[in-house]
């Protein structure tokens, strides 16, 4: 866990619409908000990790929902671990877009295989909570090809052989290639103890979730 750049061609012998200035506005903010994804810096965080980063070709392929998830665990390990930026995109008139335009600049975090102690995942459904807990027992949570578009990611973490700067169009440890020109890192080996992510989207190959538990809570994760 590729946007295109949102420009057309037209021909000569094509017709043009005159904009109205309300969506030449619009467009505009819509293309600023691409242009500063390409100049966004990575921050490392002492006892923690905060990277502005944004999707690649392999990220989310569907519209999301525009409504943010938290995600806690104990313990995360992962094999093959990749990170970068982009934009998520909501579907067209949807009630949760906002004054975004129904985009959402996110991180994308991909590891090729990951272990989670103690997943816990809620959603705030307007004063309560659609929570799932798995992996408190013996058996951990174990995904394949996971990838988390996020807004906020915190944790102690700790990498091994670690390449921070690299084109994201050219990474190769998760599998995953993000868009050309743009910042990207990536590690042999990942471990976050007390990860807490807000997410809007996650996608995985294969995603094991042992003693899951559902529930409706007043309590968020």
């Amino acid at each position: 866990m590729a946007s295109s750049d949102g420009t057309t061609s037209e021909s000569p012998e094509s017709g043009s619409t005159p904009e109205t200035p309300g969506s030449t506005a619009r467009r505009g903010r819509v293309r600023g908000r691409r242009a500063a994804i390409m100049a966004v810096p990575a921050v490392a965080v002492t006892a923690g990790m905060a990277i502005l980063t944004s999707q690649g070709a392999l990220g989310v392929q569907f519209a999301i929902s525009g409504m943010p998830f938290t995600v806690t665990a104990t313990e995360l390990d992962g094999t093959g671990f990749e990170q970068f930026g982009g934009l998520d995109n909501m579907a067209d008139n949807s009630p949760n877009a906002g004054d975004t335009g129904g985009q959402v600049l996110v991180v994308t975090s991909a590891i090729k295989n990951a272990t989670l102690t103690k997943l816990c995942q809620s959603v705030d459904l307007g004063g309560t909570n659609l929570r799932i807990e798995a992996g408190s027992g013996k058996d951990k949570v174990q995904a394949t090809d996971l990838t988390t578009d996020s807004t906020e990611l915190s944790g102690d973490a700790a990498f091994r052989n670690i390449e921070i700067g690299n084109d994201a169009s050219t990474l190769t440890k998760a599998g995953v290639k993000g868009p050309l020109g743009v910042f990207s890192q990536q590690a042999d080996t990942v471990n976050i103890a007390n990860l807490r992510q807000t997410n809007y989207a996650t996608t995985a190959g294969v995603f094991k979730l042992p003693g899951l538990k559902l529930s409706f809570s007043s309590k968020a994760c």
